[in-house]
């Protein structure tokens, strides 16, 4: 349970929400708390991603979105993409690794 005041105008927008969703105040205050808490995570974590202080599989992780969605993620918000040669070569590595350890079973 949270407790808060809020300004009145915020209260007026919420209950124009209640209206127009028929629903509850604390459906309606739960819904964009959830929403609010997702897009300050993609935030967070995306730019955490560009400092290169986090892989993008692991700032998906955290958000708790799908990997392509970090993708398109970063992609809206224009942040590039922290994946050099050596990387690559590794994930190439990897790969094969599963490819021949496949083809031994």
């Amino acid at each position: 349970m949270v407790g808060s005041r809020l300004p009145s105008e915020l209260i007026q927008d919420l209950e124009l929400i209640e209206q127009a969703e028929q629903s509850d105040r604390s459906t309606v205050v739960r819904k964009l708390l959830q929403r609010a808490v997702r897009e300050w995570k993609l935030e967070h974590f995306a730019r955490r991603y560009a400092e290169s202080t986090m892989s993008m599989a692991r700032a998906a992780q955290e958000s708790g979105v799908s990997l392509w969605e970090m993708m398109e993620y970063l992609r809206s918000k224009k942040i590039p993409c922290q994946y050099d040669f050596q990387e690559w070569e590794q994930d190439l590595a990897a790969v094969e690794r599963v490819l021949v350890s496949g083809r031994g079973s």
